[in-house]
């Protein structure tokens, strides 16, 4: 099984050629949670590829979370790490950024959605007559759909909301084959106990060698988590900050995260 890790030096050379380098030693630190760490590192490593003097680091904290994080600020006044100042936000919920701009911690205006998480359709790759949209599944009643359990996973919650949007729910409801997580998900379609199943992109490439992404749950019935980032207002180097930032919406950039199975939302189109 390929890596996720293995996509990211076929980008280097792109990089190389379509942005300038750095000509001194820089250091840019991200706070970020855990549950962003294969695309802030894919993006850290891009970067660094075609700024060699600059050192992207990244600051994971499981306690992440929107309390945690603004009481850090009021009693200290920055947001810091390991006794560092700490350059750019990126938590793995949208709103803690809404609140910390809210709050006046992070500047508003360098708010940056760089990634979203989508969920796809996937079918084994022996599969020719896959469906192409969601909505289709609905069509063939021979079809059975590994999905996971909407009563203990977002996954499971998130697919049952997008079943219950396209009005479908009812019809695939006795062809569901319920799993009790996205592994499960993976698990049932390998084994043949289920024809296709629902999953975030990112799960996907768990088993790129062996599925391939059929479709793509459309907006309009899927609301997708979105990614952000954004720089501290006690940031120690703001044009560097600036610098990843808008980096992020290279398409070198953009063609990475896709790599990684995350969507690009609408924000970022047209603006490289």
């Amino acid at each position: 099984m390929r890596r996720q890790q293995d996509v990211w030096p076929s980008f280097f050379l792109i990089f190389l050629l379509v942005s300038p380098v750095v000509s001194r030693a820089e250091s840019l630190l991200i706070l970020a949670s855990p549950s962003v760490q294969i695309p802030l590192e894919g993006l850290a490593r891009a970067f660094e590829a075609i700024h060699p003097a600059v050192s992207v680091e990244l600051a994971f904290e499981r306690g992440f979370d929107l309390r945690g994080t603004i009481a850090q600020v009021e009693n200290r006044g920055v947001l810091a790490a390991e006794a560092r100042l700490i350059h750019l936000v990126a938590p793995g919920d949208d709103e803690l950024v809404t609140r910390l701009a809210q709050k006046q911690y992070v500047w508003s205006e360098t708010r940056t959605p760089y990634a979203t998480r989508q969920l796809v359709l996937v079918v084994p790759e022996s599969l020719v007559d896959a469906p192409t949209s969601f909505a289709s599944l609905a069509l063939d009643s021979r079809w059975r759909i590994a999905v996971a359990d909407p009563l203990v996973t977002e996954l499971g919650l998130e697919t049952a909301a997008c079943l219950e949007s396209l009005g479908i729910a009812v019809a695939v409801a006795d062809r569901r084959a319920v799993a009790g997580d996205a592994r499960g998900v993976l698990d049932r379609v390998l084994r043949g106990d289920a024809d296709m199943g629902i999953l975030f992109g990112p799960d996907a490439l768990q088993e790129q060698d062996h599925i391939r992404v059929a479709a793509v749950a459309p907006e309009a019935h899927h609301h997708p988590r979105i990614y952000s980032m954004a720089m501290v207002r006690s940031c120690p180097d703001r044009r560097l900050c600036r610098d990843f930032l808008s980096f992020v919406y290279t398409l070198p950039a953009q063609a990475l995260l896709k790599q990684l199975g995350y969507g690009i939302p609408q924000e970022a189109f047209g603006r490289e």
